[in-house]
């Protein structure tokens, strides 16, 4: 059964294409609620380790003791990426099945809340229409096979990443260090495959994750002596770390100029339309993101054509 689907997309890139944006429209409803639950998560979590660290020593069984102190500390709630339920923001009544069905039940409520008609963001749907034609684009570009697969699960970590980032300023280890020792165990337990993108060799991988940290990691203490301030933090380095596990080390240059040209233009943009502070720092991880899924699909066409428009020129 598996061998003739897979014949079948195969021989069918459109039948392919389709399947797998239909399959996008799914994963990004999922990622709506990872870009939204997990830094609540992480909240939680580090509000629980600061209670604990604060807690005072004294002997057990007084009135200040760890155990006393527990017992008398409300448990929450469990909230996690499957509970509770996905709820109205505003009424809090759970949302049926039948309409969270990706992009078509926010056009049928008109973008309301069927209970409260509270208005809901139009960025659910934003997120679930991207995811899928982003992956309709890496099925179109790599056809059916291994490299599509890892494109894809790529892809979606990317968006995710690029959601939490845009909204608190954070890249969550429990995305970033996923992606970046799944692309060094592809690279060596599947390896570069004939005719196939992804992965690469397991040379080109490690080589990747370490210059695409270091080099960060350079920038970020050079730019701190310097200035005194933070230019970026620790997520961005585990980010470019990943990408260059996953595409090697040549990209990386290409990644960093995209990256930073279209961070540096989107910033003076801020700037100059909505006279953003130019104190308040701008998320680098989205950018970094968009040009590690460019580099992706068009990295080697893009250096191939600066090569050739280099040589002319000279």
């Amino acid at each position: 059964m598996l061998t003739d689907l897979a014949t079948l997309y195969a021989d069918s890139p459109l039948l392919f294409v389709g399947s797998v944006f239909l399959l996008g429209l799914v994963v990004g409803s999922f990622l709506n609620v990872v870009i939204y639950r997990v830094p609540i998560m992480l909240d939680r979590n580090w509000r629980l380790q600061a209670a604990d660290l604060l807690q005072p020593a004294v002997a057990p069984g007084a009135p200040g003791a760890p155990g006393a102190a527990a017992a008398a500390t409300p448990v929450e709630s469990p909230f996690n990426l499957v509970t509770p339920r996905s709820a109205c923001p505003a009424c809090k009544a759970p949302i049926p099945a039948w309409r969270n069905i990706p992009v078509v039940s926010w056009l049928l409520l008109r973008g309301r809340c069927a209970a409260c008609r509270a208005p809901i963001s139009a960025r659910y749907p934003v997120v679930e229409l991207a995811t899928a034609v982003l992956s309709a684009c890496v099925a179109w570009h790599f056809g059916f096979g291994i490299a599509a697969a890892c494109g894809l699960g790529i892809t979606w970590a990317l968006l995710a990443l690029t959601g939490i980032d845009f909204d608190h300023q954070l890249l969550p280890d429990g995305i970033t260090l996923p992606l970046l020792w799944s692309g060094l165990l592809a690279a060596v337990v599947i390896g570069p495959v004939a005719g196939s993108a992804l992965p690469v060799a397991p040379a080109d991988a490690v080589l990747g994750a370490a210059a695409g940290y270091l080099s960060l990691w350079l920038v970020y203490h050079a730019f701190r002596l310097v200035t005194g301030k933070e230019g970026m933090g620790y997520g961005d380095f585990k980010l470019y770390a990943a990408l260059g596990a996953w595409l090697g080390w040549k990209p990386l240059p290409l990644i960093i100029l995209l990256s930073a040209a279209t961070g540096a233009v989107v910033g003076i943009m801020l700037i100059l339309v909505r006279g953003r502070d130019r104190n308040i720092p701008i998320p680098f991880g989205p950018y970094l993101a968009a040009a590690g899924w460019i580099a992706m699909l068009y990295g080697n066409s893009l250096l191939h054509g600066y090569l050739r428009i280099a040589g002319l020129a000279g």
